[in-house]
């Protein structure tokens, strides 16, 4: 099974899907952004795209990747992925429902001004690339398109993995770490993904 987390930047989708992965046996996260990287260390920088999803490789990549993983990993897969652009949506969710994998998609979302506090939480500065796309995430991750969603403005995180947990129809490992150490695991994930 795969299961795709939405959502603007700072909805919470990193931190939902590691802690997913610690309570789902045999999981995984795979981001797709690596390969995002990967395409703009190979490219001159005179065609080099604003947004990485805008190259065709790059969701033909990440299609043939998941579509490998549901092929032949009888795990659980957690993708945390921001995706607006429904064509985009379709070419590589659509096209993996198409072919039959087994894909649990779930938007998270909140308001503008959790959104934005969380991210300066997180050390952004009011003209980052995830402040600065808020709007245009809201205005579409909002859709039916993108549907099922999870508002997380009054969730804890541990809230919002088990409502990801029961829409995906998963199990979840009892979380028997301490209230500090979950924060402090927490506080890790947030740190290990900071991108520069």
């Amino acid at each position: 099974m795969i299961i795709w987390i939405n959502g603007a930047f700072g909805s919470g989708k990193t931190t939902a899907a590691f802690e997913l992965q610690r309570r789902i046996p045999d999981s995984v996260v795979y981001d797709p952004e690596h390969v995002g990287f990967f395409i703009r260390k190979q490219l001159p920088k005179s065609i080099h795209k604003g947004d990485f999803q805008d190259y065709p490789m790059w969701r033909e990549m990440n299609y043939a990747m998941l579509k490998h993983l549901s092929e032949e990993y009888s795990g659980t897969v957690i993708v945390p992925m921001t995706i607006t652009n429904p064509d985009y949506f379709a070419e590589i969710v659509g096209r993996l429902r198409g072919v039959g994998t087994d894909i649990c998609h779930v938007t998270l979302l909140a308001s503008r001004e959790t959104l934005l506090k969380r991210l300066k939480g997180r050390g952004e500065r009011s003209n980052s690339w995830p402040i600065q796309q808020i709007d245009r995430c809201l205005a579409s991750l909002g859709t039916e398109v993108f549907a099922e969603h999870v508002y997380t403005d009054e969730l804890t995180a541990e809230d919002a993995v088990e409502r990801i947990a029961s829409i995906s129809g998963v199990t979840l490992l009892p979380d028997t770490r301490s209230g500090f150490r979950k924060a402090l695991d927490r506080k890790l994930i947030t740190i290990r993904h900071i991108r520069f």
